[in-house]
């Protein structure tokens, strides 16, 4: 039996948030959580370098050991190099064998790139994989932010999970505005609220696809909730809301899709509309695959594809889940039927 493409990756979970939205305070508060002692930090140095000062020795230039028994560093160069050199002391057994890794991103940060950078870095896709992105939303300053800049409206755009902090201190009405319009951004993403900067762990992590064998509820945690408008066959049921042009929506398939077909259209997509397609996932049905090919992409650069070992259940519909700037779902919808139908006419 071949491995498993997805099995040992280390899973890497990214935090973002504008600046000020409680991003250190969120994680030096997960650190000291028994189940996350072995967790590595990654830190910009652009950001506040303040994760649990108190520290128990320090094992390079770098890197540091947290009283909490997770190791932190300071990213000053690339992410790339950054963790390459941990995991080449993790194997040495120069650091402590950490389960997981936090990224934590500047305020003023496009999280796109560290995603791509970790589903397209071949030094790094051996070794890591990306879990989730969750953004930190500041219930009392984000309002003003959504309006006036574009980069909190990209994080929340980006986002797996969504966390409003500083609720103890906003309008109780001013809080339940604040969340539908982060659902009108991000439909799909689960959001909670940070009590004095705490969240579940669980709501955290674990929330990307960790093996081939994937059971349902582990394929939909990662998609996301389902379509509230249900299956109703070819490109229907999805999202039709949107915020400042960011529109997330869902295209389904019933018929399985020939791979060539498929890839020329993402081609063409990214091509045309790249810095536009703030993201895509989803499990594609390919004629003659036993098992779903996982896809996933930010905006120009894509995922290499994983197939599954077997559907999660019964449903082998392709869903892809699309989240854009300006692009109506019609055109990436019209983009596939117009592909489909020349491939079709060159076989006939």
């Amino acid at each position: 039996m071949p491995a498993d493409a997805l099995a040992g990756r280390i899973p890497v979970s990214v935090i973002t948030g504008f600046l000020g939205s409680g991003k250190t305070t969120l994680i030096n508060r997960l650190v000291k959580r028994p189940e996350m002692n072995r967790v590595a930090v990654i830190v910009n140095e652009l950001g506040e370098i303040g994760v649990d000062n108190d520290l128990v020795e320090t094992s390079s230039e770098q890197m540091m050991l947290l009283n909490s028994g997770c190791l932190c560093c300071t990213l000053r160069s690339d992410l790339q190099e950054t963790l390459r050199e941990l995991f080449i002391k993790r194997r040495n057994g120069e650091v402590i064998g950490f389960e997981r890794v936090i990224v934590e991103t500047t305020g003023i940060a496009d999280p796109a790139p560290v995603m791509q950078t970790l589903m397209t870095d071949t030094m790094l896709l051996d070794e890591f994989r990306l879990d989730c992105v969750v953004t930190l939303v500041d219930a009392v300053n984000s309002p003003s932010q959504l309006d006036a800049f574009s980069e909190p409206m990209k994080q929340v755009a980006l986002a797996d999970r969504l966390v409003i902090t500083k609720s103890d201190l906003a309008d109780p009405e001013k809080i339940g505005k604040l969340e539908e319009r982060l659902r009108e951004i991000n439909p799909r993403a689960p959001l909670a609220r940070a009590l004095n900067g705490e969240v579940e762990v669980s709501f955290l992590v674990d929330v990307g696809l960790a093996r081939t064998r994937s059971r349902l509820e582990e394929v939909e945690r990662w998609l996301g909730e389902d379509d509230e408008d249900g299956h109703v066959g070819h490109g229907h049921g999805h999202h039709h809301r949107h915020d400042a042009a960011v529109t997330t929506f869902t295209l389904r398939f019933d018929a399985p899709l020939a791979w060539p077909a498929f890839t020329q259209t993402i081609e063409v997509l990214t091509a045309l509309r790249g810095p536009d397609l703030l993201r895509v996932k989803g499990l594609v049905n390919v004629e003659g695959k036993a098992g779903p090919m996982v896809v996933q992409g930010v905006q120009h650069l894509f995922h290499p594809p994983i197939e599954l070992a077997a559907w999660p259940s019964a449903d082998r519909t392709t869903r892809l889940v699309f989240i854009t700037r300006g692009i109506p779902r019609q055109t990436i919808e019209n983009l596939f039927g117009a592909i489909r139908a020349v491939g079709a006419g060159g076989a006939g």
